[in-house]
């Protein structure tokens, strides 16, 4: 089983390094769509990263309107603090894509106006808070996919 993890337009590469190792240690798909907010041979990449970065499936797109065409057909859940729907209602299936926004904003106004069906939030228990740092948010998705697939096979 495999997912893949999309991150548009991420903006901190110490989280873009720590997903990146994520998506290793899951077996996942990395995708990141441009415009960055750093480089990616940045140090900090790297070294969240550490010496696994060699080793992850990554595939980068130039903007959003580039993955959606080339994925246009494929399974995906949105991952939002406007979502209605608990994450862990994810229908969790081999090839999901799960796309998350940049660190600053999340996902842009019109890519959840044009998925609103699919989208999920992590339910936070605080007013003082709206939303979790991204690598921890892709943690706790993509784990829970991991553990809901190890439950049905």
């Amino acid at each position: 089983m495999a997912f893949n993890i999309v991150l548009i337009e991420p903006e901190i590469p110490n989280n873009t390094g720590n997903i990146g190792r994520l998506s290793l240690a899951t077996g996942s798909t990395l995708h990141l769509v441009k415009p960055f907010g750093f480089e990616l041979d940045d140090k900090r990449v790297k070294r969240a990263g550490l010496d696994y970065w060699q080793h992850l499936e990554l595939k980068i797109y130039n903007g959003a309107e580039e993955f959606f065409t080339a994925h246009k057909d494929k399974t995906m859940a949105f991952l939002s603090s406007h979502g209605t729907k608990n994450y862990c209602d994810i229908d969790f299936v081999d090839d999901l894509f799960l796309i998350f926004g940049k660190e600053s904003v999340g996902l842009s106004s019109s890519i959840t106006a044009a998925h609103s069906e699919a989208q999920y939030k992590i339910p936070l228990f605080s007013p003082h808070i709206r939303s979790l740092n991204l690598a921890n948010a892709v943690s706790v998705v993509i784990y829970e996919g991991l553990r809901q697939v190890s439950i049905r096979t």
